[in-house]
């Protein structure tokens, strides 16, 4: 079986980080969000992968995944030249696919329970599709199925009088028959090819179209809180793990993971917290649910519910940085005005703040 990665979103709800990266790479838990995507592709036989990329994305995201030979698999990259939607994106990858079953999923999305029981379902029940649903409490802001049964009947994309509460999450398996069906519909009234358009095409051709309720948590991580959600989820889930220096002088309590090569010097450290490979933290108050990448350095500050990523230097924030997404060799120092300081900041930038 066969994967397909859509990365050809420009991510505008993420800017100004996105200005510089794609959304897919914005790390949690200091990994990239489509590396979790691609570990659970793998983990369920999908070794050959097709990303749809944009033009804009495909530098940026090549440049991380390369030919995928650190996961055993082998990765090819489509463009996708104009924004269509997404059963435009997976229409571009019809020729990769070649009429094999596939996994169609959305590169910014945590399946954390991976993809095994979905698979299974498709192959055990010889389905045309299995599409995989969350319960959600506002059901309004999402594409939603209704079902019948044990089979799928209705899709509806963000219904304003909602039928049911299963929201269509970031993953679909498909065989052939969806490329007929794309090419069946039209552009919705956003001008986009919309997915449940072409798999409520199934549905009404008879085909059989099975949900998959995922039993666990799901993101899209879409939104800079999004983002912050998963980061604190992931690290729930973690294991303290000391590997870089650690003085006698610090206190840690709960989950705390110092990466290879950390040094962390007189610092008061609530897990959980996750810090990268060759950072320097010194007379720091971290946590709980920090992120720090690689070769961060952090002195006399005090961050919580916070993601930062490598090679950022924070300096004397010492009121309390709070819920902030922090780029790529961010230089930030200074004296914060109010307590609870909330930033997100793109890569390369160079903040002080001064007192009054």
């Amino acid at each position: 079986m066969k994967a397909v990665v859509l990365c050809a979103g420009l991510g505008t709800r993420l800017r100004p980080l996105t200005f510089s990266t794609a959304k897919h790479l914005i790390p949690v838990a200091n990994k990239p969000v489509l590396f979790y995507g691609i570990e659970s592709l793998v983990e369920v036989g999908a070794r050959e992968i097709g990303i749809v990329v944009s033009r804009e994305s495909r530098p940026v995201i090549q440049n991380a995944v390369d030919d995928g030979s650190r996961w055993g698999a082998v990765v090819t990259y489509i463009e996708q030249h104009h924004p269509r939607g997404l059963a435009h994106a997976c229409a571009c990858a019809e020729e990769f696919v070649g009429g094999e079953p596939f996994i169609m999923y959305l590169g910014d999305n945590l399946l954390p329970d991976g993809l095994r029981a979905p698979v299974e379902l498709f192959r055990s029940t010889g389905a045309n599709a299995v599409v995989l649903l969350k319960e959600v409490d506002d059901p309004s802001r999402f594409g939603i199925a209704e079902i019948e049964g044990n089979r799928i009947v209705r899709l509806v994309e963000k219904p304003k009088e909602p039928r049911s509460n299963l929201a269509i999450v970031g993953g679909y398996i498909f065989d052939r028959n969806i490329f007929d069906s794309i090419r069946r519909i039209s552009p919705s009234w956003r001008g986009e090819y919309e997915i449940t358009d072409a798999i409520q095409d199934l549905v009404d051709r008879g085909f059989t179209v099975l949900p998959y309720v995922v039993p666990g948590w799901w993101k899209d991580t879409g939104k800079p809180e999004d983002i912050l959600d998963a980061n604190r989820v992931v690290l729930d889930g973690m294991r303290s793990a000391i590997e870089g220096t650690v003085d006698e002088a610090s206190e840690l309590q709960g989950t705390v993971i110092v990466s290879a090569g950390a040094e962390v010097v007189h610092c008061r450290i609530q897990g959980p917290v996750m810090i990268g490979r060759d950072a320097r933290i010194f007379g720091a108050t971290l946590g709980p649910y920090v992120s720090l990448g690689d070769r961060v350095h952090v002195r006399n500050s005090r961050l919580t519910n916070c993601v930062v990523m490598e090679d950022t230097t924070i300096d004397y924030i010492e009121l309390p940085l709070r819920d902030s997404l922090i780029g790529r060799r961010v230089v930030l120092r200074g004296q914060a005005q109010e307590p609870g300081m909330r930033l997100l900041l793109g890569d390369y930038c160079e903040v002080e703040l001064r007192e009054k």
